[in-house]
């Protein structure tokens, strides 16, 4: 199977796709969080990852949006790739009760992207924090994080340091490291 992923660029892209994707690319701009980016063939599939992984020298986190079943509590859980999300496990880690994932038209009225696009960046959305992080441990201890930018075919990496102490330090989001 053949799937493209360009050359790494530090630079955003010519146009957008969405508002939320230049809004993102505005505030990493307006933060002065340097990336490094690729643009790929839809990329909606952890399988898909492992080719733009290989492209950003760093594996893309797996990140899960999720809710009660009244869909009053929101959360976005960020894994890694090969981690199954077992809900039983997430909800006792959290001491919450059941949750599901949420629909898709949640993700996008709550976040700005859509299925298989799912990106921490996207919290930039949610000024009123009503979404929990959840970020797990492993991806958390690492130095570097890579993920979509907010669309299926353009994914980035910046420093794990970057992301704590300035992205989500400037939406006002605190993480829960499980």
């Amino acid at each position: 199977m053949s799937f493209f992923v360009s050359e790494q660029m530090t630079t955003p892209p010519a146009q957008f796709e969405t508002e939320t994707q230049q809004h993102i690319y505005e505030t990493l701009q307006q933060l002065e969080i340097p990336f490094r980016r690729v643009d790929t063939d839809d990329g909606s599939t952890m399988e898909d990852c492992v080719f733009i992984s290989e492209g950003l020298q760093c594996p893309v986190v797996k990140t899960i949006f999720v809710c009660n079943r009244q869909q009053t509590k929101f959360y976005l859980y960020v894994t890694t790739g090969e981690k199954p999300f077992v809900t039983k496990e997430f909800c006792g880690a959290l001491n919450i009760p059941r949750v599901s994932f949420a629909p898709g038209e949640m993700l996008w009225e709550k976040l700005g992207t859509r299925i298989g696009a799912t990106t921490i960046l996207g919290l930039i959305n949610d000024p009123e924090h009503l979404i929990t992080l959840v970020i797990d441990k492993e991806v958390a201890d690492r130095d570097e994080y890579a993920c979509t930018d907010g669309t299926n075919n353009c994914f980035m990496k910046f420093s794990m340091r970057d992301l704590f102490d300035k992205y989500l330090k400037h939406t006002g989001h605190q993480a829960i490291v499980i």
